[in-house]
């Protein structure tokens, strides 16, 4: 079979042309906006792209169009498929009817930490020898790829609670039928479609709905919304984390304060020891996650520790993309003023007292609708300075950010910005650049002005 997928380089499509090619179909796709690591790995897999959406591609004459739900009507693509009757489905019902029926569906939900917790659930059934299938919206360092299909009958997936489709506006954990389920946390994201945190919660509770009662809900603990998704009913089993009465961690055991070791507990039982190459708090969160979705699996916790102990990460989460004039470049993708803190905070738990300038561009839908830059210059405070790219925004930047006096400045032009970072940087600086797209190729153009 033919399949054709508009907005193919999206995390999640750019994972499904995968699983499809490796079932044995003919994948071509389409996007406007190609940039690297998706459009890296699927031309690496054979994948035909095409840039833009041409009416034109339907003389392909696919079998099947798999729309993504970055496609909207008035898209002339989409218009042309709808005109002609042509045969069409959203990505996420096709990876249902096709990828993860029959299969042991481990599902990680959240607004934060999806893409690092679902590497980690990942790599512990890999390590454990359980060789699962997954989709991930990014690619881990230990796999290469974000998305692979195997015979074993585990499957990973990333569970977004994005809509579905153009035709379809439940989020799209809904299609996936899992058995386990990790609701690492919950707050106000993705204002585009959802009106406030309680259209969310709602959203939530329909996927808690459809969980079989032989199945596990592993839940964050600190997470009030996420209470309330389970107060309304819950039907599977729960464990919580970061909770003295389920899965916590305890203190530093390393040598130093820097070091990401501690200990990990489930109740009152002593389980191991986590070491961990990523820092902050957040991650030891997400990893007993991971360790508790992989016991339901029949993997031991201790196995899991030890996968743990080696897990390498994942690309645009805390990434190095190199290191020039003494100065370190990093990659990541967070946008969202939470995202944004706790990437800051673990930056600064790895290097101590060393600079941290922030390079963050305002891309995502909920950051250029302004709902939450009244939390910006908080979630900004741990930087030394910070250089924001604000073109093309319904909102003052500038004003938002004036919280933080002389340590931000604002730029319209990406030239500029580059310039002012160089001015600014010094050896010995770490450069956190933080954008959900491509940011016009920044961290090449960084390193190289610091290589000067």
């Amino acid at each position: 079979m033919h399949i054709h997928i508009l907005g193919i380089c999206g995390t999640f499509m750019g994972g499904v042309a995968l699983l499809a090619r490796a079932s044995g179909h003919r994948v071509t796709g389409c996007d406007a906006n190609v940039y690297p690591p998706m459009s890296t790995q699927l031309t690496e897999q054979g994948i035909e792209l095409i840039e833009g959406y041409d009416a034109a591609q339907t003389a392909l004459t696919p079998d099947l169009f798999v729309i993504g739900n970055a496609i909207s009507r008035g898209n002339p693509l989409l218009e042309e498929i709808l005109d002609k009757n042509l045969p069409y489905v959203s990505g996420p019902q096709w990876l249902d009817e096709n990828i993860l029926r029959g299969k042991w569906v481990l599902a990680v939900a959240g607004t934060h930490g999806k893409t690092t917790t679902s590497s980690m659930l990942a790599w512990i059934l890999e390590h454990a020898g359980l060789n699962p299938g997954f989709l991930i919206g990014g690619v881990p360092q230990d796999f290469g790829v974000s998305a692979r299909l195997t015979d074993s009958p585990f499957f990973v997936i990333e569970a977004d609670e994005y809509d579905t489709a153009f035709c379809d506006k439940r989020s799209k954990f809904i299609h996936y039928r899992a058995r386990t389920a990790i609701l690492n946390n919950l707050e106000f994201d993705h204002a585009d479609i959802f009106s406030d945190l309680a259209a969310i919660e709602t959203q939530f509770h329909h996927f808690v709905r459809i969980l079989p009662k032989s199945g596990l809900i592993v839940a964050n603990a600190a997470e009030a919304s996420l209470k309330r998704v389970l107060e309304r009913g819950c039907w599977t089993p729960v464990e919580w984390f970061d909770s003295e009465e389920g899965w916590s961690f305890g203190k530093n055991e390393g040598e130093n304060k820097e070091d990401d070791v501690c200990s990990v507990r489930f109740g009152k039982t002593g389980i191991g020891l986590l070491h961990l190459a990523l820092p902050g708090d957040h991650n030891r969160s997400n990893a007993l996650a991971a360790i508790a979705a992989a016991r339901h699996a029949g993997v031991p916790p201790a196995a899991a520790l030890a996968a743990l102990a080696c897990f390498g990460g994942v690309k645009r989460r805390l990434e190095v993309r190199g290191a020039a004039g003494g100065i370190t470049v990093y990659d990541d993708f967070a946008h969202h003023p939470t995202a944004i803190s706790v990437t800051i905070a673990g930056l600064r738990q790895r290097i101590g007292n060393a600079r941290i300038l922030a390079v963050l561009e305002l891309r995502s839908n909920t950051m250029k609708l302004g709902v939450m830059k009244a939390q910006l210059p908080a979630s900004l405070a741990q930087a030394e300075q910070t250089f924001c790219y604000a073109a093309n925004l319904g909102w003052d930047a500038r004003d938002a950010l004036a919280p933080l006096g002389g340590k931000a400045q604002v730029f319209e032009d990406l030239d500029t910005l580059v310039a002012a970072v160089a001015r600014a940087a010094r050896a010995g600086d770490h450069v956190l650049v933080m954008s959900n797209g491509g940011f016009g190729g920044i961290h090449a153009r960084l390193l190289a002005a610091f290589s000067r």
